[in-house]
């Protein structure tokens, strides 16, 4: 049985002057949920890859969402031909609204602010607060090292097996989607929190 995906919130990096092949696997990712008929949920900005992935999404007719907190809507930020802008009083509700609309979460390369929402996505899945499906767009090996550390970290007894099960990766977007929509939670999640 497959997930029913409406809309996903994709986390992902607005720096400038990135290799391209970032830029376009995140163009390529707006494209293929448009395609799919979800709608993107993302922080609301024009750069980086944040702005490729809404790019994407619009230039195949799809809904893209912003969702950005009062300090940074500016005009040299926010993508400026989105379906939506909900502008929220701090991060914390930003975050929180971004949760309450997605149905699915994907991380795209990017820096602190992307491995901090990928993060606590996943551990309020560890911990129960969500049964949503979590990915990885881990172009061109990007997320290699946070892979290793990941295994590291179960080596050392610091995270279970099936908190490895609680997102898939991949480096395509369309078996990244894939991925997504067969996911399923994985079993002995409870344990963790009943020891």
């Amino acid at each position: 049985m497959k997930n029913s995906i409406q809309t996903i919130c994709v986390y992902s990096g607005s720096a400038d002057h990135i290799p391209p092949k970032y830029i376009e696997a995140a163009y390529q990712t707006g494209q293929v949920i448009a395609q799919n008929g979800m709608t993107l949920v993302y922080g609301g900005g024009k750069t980086g890859v944040m702005g490729a992935v809404a790019n994407g999404a619009l230039s195949a007719g799809g809904k893209v969402i912003g969702v950005v907190p009062h300090h940074l809507n500016k005009p040299q930020l926010i993508h400026d031909g989105l379906s939506q802008l909900i502008v929220t009083e701090d991060m914390h509700t930003r975050k929180a609204q971004m949760s309450r609309l997605a149905d699915a979460f994907i991380s795209l390369p990017g820096g602190y602010g992307t491995m901090e929402e990928f993060f606590e996505t996943l551990t309020w899945a560890q911990i129960g607060l969500h049964q949503k499906p979590i990915g990885l767009l881990n172009t061109g090996g990007y997320y290699i090292p946070l892979l290793q550390w990941i295994s590291h970290a179960l080596q050392e007894g610091f995270i279970y097996p099936e908190h490895v099960q609680l997102f898939v990766e991949d480096e395509n977007p369309e078996q990244l989607m894939k991925k997504l929509t067969r996911f399923k939670i994985p079993e002995n999640l409870n344990r963790w929190v009943e020891r």
